[in-house]
């Protein structure tokens, strides 16, 4: 306290009234915002000279108020200050499944956000200003912000803090806040965002090709553990999707994710279940960002994952299940949990990162791609490691080596693996294809060009379908929406984006940190869980599958 005493001067001792703080060259006043009359008279008594440059900070503070008084107060403002500054923080983006999340939590303590509806992004927000009497207006949400006026090396140490892996939660909180700067008279003009404003306006409206409705699956039985993020989920059979790790709800707690669980489509229903395991949970350590790959009809391999991000990445196991099973009964399937510690088990302790089959000389090998670590928060290395043997083969690659990247797409087409999207080195979204091609002596990457450009995203899924890549959710930095399902076309390039019609569901589905699967027979494609803390607001886990028919767009395309 002596410190702040110092720094704001003598108080005097003074009789304060609504003035309840008064220093040299400080006051603190308390007065209603809204009660205009009142608040310049109390401005007057302060001292305060309206005809000096003024700046007016408001932090989240103007959403708390009934527009009609906020508009007010803003044109207040301008009108009765010569030169004048305003800086606004706040929320915005209201209807989107974080947006929902957030609203709901303010309305849960009767703290409504009024400014959402009439202005509910960064276009509203400066047309408000300009209406009110500002001559100059920028606005940018805080991503934009935190990329483009925030000095690379203050980025770099806010980054080496701590240990985090939260990203999908940085960023969707960033795209939903921003930062507005408007000013009149001053000379020279104040203008402090529009001089870091290098990069395209990601407010843009993303153009849509067109719509797939998602529909909760037709499920024969409800289970929580389906309830998660961060976790794998993959075919090991016809119609039958095993679901392993993650974060989610177990037993009525939110928790690293023990028990596996399995969906069985039967008769044209979805039927979940928890699955046995043969052997004791330590093999499993609860890990987090791992991969499944499914090796034959009885066997899959994990491969790196974490459980901390503080915590050394882990290494690989074996899933062993039975060859033959009732597929109609969730309760027949289980697993066996096999340790291995091959000589290859340094390259997989990591995670976010990708493991898929490609062919090589007749060969079968997975394709361990990208990631982080502990020591590496993005890593752009790759192995080949051979299916069977489990060891690390040197296989020749050429061409144009891909920027590092983790939380990107990897799938197995042609022999080879498409990766597509990622996040970058600079905690930013990449929006490059590459196709690894098999060659006679090795590999090959390829640049995949697209048009129009892939917008940048990372922490979706993607699977290949005759010919076309389809990504599915993410993050990308464009505010005015969520990424639904993007089909490129291999051949020539074209790269469509469709919206997600979520009029059927009754909560918000978050395309992020889930996974999928695509019945190719049906052209259904099956996404199981997602979403994740949304900042402050709370956890939001997508409740139950969500079941979305693609042969309108797979075969219109």
């Amino acid at each position: 306290m002596k410190e702040l005493s110092a720094l704001v001067g003598d108080t005097g001792g003074e009789e304060l009234g609504v003035i309840t703080f008064s220093g040299e060259d400080y006051k603190l006043l308390g007065v209603d915002l809204s009660e205009l009359s009142e608040l310049e008279r109390t401005l007057e008594e302060a001292g305060l000279d309206n005809g000096i440059p003024t700046l007016f900070v408001a932090e989240v503070v103007l959403t708390y108020m009934e527009n009609s008084r906020s508009d007010a107060l803003i044109q207040w403002a301008a009108e009765h200050f010569s030169q004048a500054c305003f800086l606004l923080y706040e929320q915005m983006h209201p209807e989107d499944p974080f947006g929902h999340v957030m609203q709901q939590h303010f309305s849960q303590l009767n703290s409504v956000l009024h400014s959402l509806a009439q202005y509910p992004d960064c276009e509203a927000q400066q047309r408000r200003f300009f209406e009110k009497g500002w001559t100059e207006c920028s606005v940018m949400d805080m991503n934009e912000f935190f990329t483009c006026c925030t000095p690379e090396d203050e980025q770099q140490r806010v980054q080496a803090l701590e240990p985090f892996d939260e990203y999908e939660e940085w960023h969707l909180k960033c795209s939903h806040y921003f930062v507005l700067t408007a000013s009149k008279g001053m000379e020279p003009s104040w203008t402090p965002l529009l001089s870091h404003m290098t990069v395209p306006h990601r407010d843009e409206t993303v153009r849509m090709a067109g719509s797939v409705t998602a529909a909760v699956c037709a499920m024969h039985s409800e289970i929580s553990g389906l309830r998660r993020y961060g976790h794998h989920s993959v075919l090991i059979k016809p119609n039958v999707v095993l679901t392993t790790g993650g974060f989610g709800e177990e037993d009525g707690q939110h928790c690293r994710m023990r028990n596996f669980h399995v969906l069985i489509k039967h008769a044209g229903y979805w039927k979940a279940g928890c699955v046995k395991k043969e052997n004791p949970d330590k093999r499993w350590a609860e890990r987090l960002y791992h991969t499944v790959s499914c090796l034959s009809n009885s066997l899959a391999l994990v491969v790196g994952g974490r459980t901390s991000p503080s915590s050394a990445g882990l290494g690989m196991l074996w899933l062993k299940f039975p060859e033959t099973c009732n597929a109609s009964d969730p309760d027949d399937i289980t697993v066996e949990l096999v340790s291995l510690q091959p000589a290859a088990e340094p390259a997989a302790l990591r995670w976010r990162h990708s493991t898929t089959e490609v062919i090589f000389k007749g060969e079968k090998y997975l394709f361990l791609y990208g990631g982080r670590s502990a020591m590496e928060p993005v890593l752009g290395d790759w192995y080949f490691l051979h299916a069977q043997e489990l060891s690390c083969t040197v296989i020749p690659v050429e061409g144009p080596v891909p920027e590092s990247r983790h939380s990107h797409s990897a799938c197995s087409w042609k022999g080879g693996v498409l990766i597509a999207g990622g996040l970058g080195a600079a905690e930013q979204p990449l929006g490059s294809v590459f196709f690894l091609r098999e060659l006679e002596h090795g590999f090959q990457w390829q640049t995949v060009e697209t048009h129009p450009p892939l917008i940048p995203r990372y922490s979706h899924t993607a699977h290949v379908h005759d010919g076309k890549l389809l990504l599915v959710g993410g993050v990308w930095f464009h505010s005015s929406s969520v990424p639904g399902i993007t089909v490129i076309d291999l051949m020539t390039g074209l790269c469509l984006d469709y919206t997600i019609n979520v009029e059927h569901l009754e909560w918000p589905l978050m395309l992020h940190n889930h996974s999928s699967v695509f019945l190719p027979n049906e052209k259904e494609l099956l996404v199981i869980g997602g979403g994740g803390n949304c900042f402050s607001f709370g956890t939001h886990l997508n409740p139950e599958p969500v079941s979305l028919s693609l042969s309108n767009i797979l075969t219109s395309h």
